[in-house]
């Protein structure tokens, strides 16, 4: 379908919305009249008021003229003398696909690219275009990888794509609104019919008699028939806009396979996959790891240090490449399933790039250090930014400290509780001097039903993994406060606790299931852990 047809068929869509409305208040006017016509009295007026009532949803969501714009992307916009090579690819890259270059690029902190216009008249005028690059994109992908995703970004915009985008968002945006008001309302109506019976209930109920059931089932009905005939047209909207959205997907994967070459096209769509996955991971478990300690990676290392973790993890990533998604993430995605595009473009003829040298794409910038750390003077809070910036390996020791420490607050508790201190050794002389102090201090964690109920033995039994867990979780403790333990980082894998010699780790476990035998020997946990 051609740009002019696909106009065509987005204007007559949306008119479609104004003469449903239409048809809706004629419907409405009729009843009026019909109303007028044959009844009389407090029963009319009630009828005529629920009609008008009816029909401001439907006038206000005729008369939202403006579609609503998006809030612009935080970041770095760099200029042609900030970053030549960049801007030379980009505008090379418009060449080829047959399109504007952007006005301004705008380096963001995601795993994504962008290209927006600030066009009028629903579209037809054009504006201010704009790139929108994540660092962290260009961290995971080389050069033709990332050239193959600007293209097809632009090739949006060769296709005439994106001139009905601000036409079709506006009627979505006024059905979205309709069906919302209707929705309000109705909630409203059930709200105040259920405040208005559990008054009455509770009149009942003071005057000694038996209240009635609450039921509103039928409050608010009119308003949500008017909501699902709205719904229905926008089921309809929806999917006659976006199986053409998701043609042009695939024409604009074409674009990208023109510009970089088939292989480096798919190479790219599943390096996204794999580092959207992998980005979302990197900065809950890496990046913010210290916040809770105050602490924040060197400038430049809270979206750079993403490398370190795509360089450990070869395997992982390769999986996340092959296993990509067979359907739309929603039956409204404007895209087509990933599985799906990947294998159009794998399909096509070899075009003889296979395996053309790439240099990694963060290389497009001057100092990809000085942007990463520009970028995070843009993206953080002020309160993150006021936060300490450490080295990567004292940033995961000094936070797993302190995660640890508190961790153990709810032990310390415990102890002091029953009057065995808060230290490790205090405990240990607290059970040479009464062993069953150990069965006590585990009666002050969380137990289940079967621990609670078991006596004798059996409890016990329940009771010694809770002391042996709380005895190692203070062994820990003792060991970082004396600077005799230290927690590694490791990016292809969790964070590990390197203890004082070779072996430790095997001594350890005797030497506790020692302390909480049934006749406990806290010797071997003095000696290993204590002993200067």
């Amino acid at each position: 379908m051609g740009a002019s047809l696909r106009a065509l068929r987005a204007l007559v869509l949306l008119a479609g919305f104004y003469l449903l409305s239409v048809v809706l208040l004629a419907l409405l006017g009729l009843i009026d009249w019909a109303v007028f016509t044959w009844l009389h009295g407090a029963t009319a007026g009630k009828l005529v008021i629920g009609t008008v009532v009816l029909a401001v949803p439907i006038i206000r969501g005729m008369f939202m003229l403006r579609t609503p714009k998006a809030d612009p992307m935080p970041g770095v916009r760099v200029t042609e003398a900030q970053e030549p090579a960049l801007w030379q690819a980009v505008r090379e890259i418009a060449d080829q696909v047959g399109t504007r270059a952007p006005d301004e690029i705008v380096l963001i902190d995601e795993v994504n690219a962008a290209v927006s216009e600030d066009s009028r008249l629903l579209g037809l005028v054009s504006g201010t275009r704009r790139l929108y690059l994540g660092l962290p994109l260009m961290t995971g992908l080389d050069e033709m990888q990332l050239r193959s995703v600007l293209a097809h970004e632009m090739g949006h915009y060769a296709n005439l794509d994106t001139r009905l985008t601000p036409l079709i968002a506006r009627g979505r945006a006024q059905l979205v609104r309709t069906i919302n008001h209707f929705h309000d309302r109705a909630d409203n109506t059930e709200a105040k019919e259920r405040a208005k019976q559990e008054k009455r209930a509770e009149k009942r109920i003071a005057k000694g008699k038996k209240a009635k059931e609450i039921d509103t089932d039928g409050a608010g009905f009119s308003y949500r028939a008017m909501a699902a005939i709205y719904t229905g047209y926008a089921h309809f909207y929806m999917r006659a806009t976006l199986s053409s959205s998701r043609r042009q997907e695939l024409a604009a994967d074409l674009a990208s396979v023109r510009v970089a070459g088939r292989d480096s096209a798919a190479s790219a769509l599943r390096q996204l996959n794999a580092l959207d996955s992998a980005h979302g991971f990197y900065m809950s478990s890496y990046a913010t790891l210290g916040v809770g300690a105050g602490l924040l990676p060197r400038p430049g290392q809270v979206f750079g240090g993403l490398r370190h973790l795509l360089d450990a993890r070869p395997e992982e990533l390769e999986g996340l490449r092959r296993d990509l998604a067979t359907e739309p993430a929603s039956p409204y995605d404007s895209h087509p399933a990933l599985a799906e595009r990947v294998a159009r473009i794998e399909a096509l003829p070899d075009d003889g790039r296979a395996g053309q040298a790439a240099r990694p794409a963060l290389e497009l910038l001057a100092s990809p250090q000085e942007a990463l750390a520009a970028l995070e003077q843009v993206v953080l809070t002020p309160e993150a930014l006021a936060l300490t910036r450490v080295d990567w390996d004292e940033l995961v020791h000094r936070s797993m400290t302190t995660y640890v420490g508190r961790g153990a607050e709810e032990v310390r508790e415990a102890l002091t509780a029953e009057g065995a201190g808060p230290g490790l050794a205090d405990v240990l002389d607290a059970v040479d001097a009464d062993p069953s102090v150990r069965w006590r201090i585990a009666d002050r964690f969380p137990k289940s039903e079967e621990a609670a109920a078991a006596t004798g033995r059996t409890a016990r039994e329940y009771a010694r993994p809770v002391v042996r867990r709380a005895l190692g979780q203070l062994v820990t403790v003792e060991l970082l406060a004396r600077g005799a333990a230290r927690w590694e980082l490791s990016w292809s894998d969790s964070a590990t606790l390197s203890y004082p010699v070779p072996g430790f780790e095997d001594e350890l476990g005797p030497a506790l299931d020692a302390a909480v035998a049934d006749l406990p020997d806290t010797e071997l946990l003095r000696k290993l852990v204590l002993a200067p």
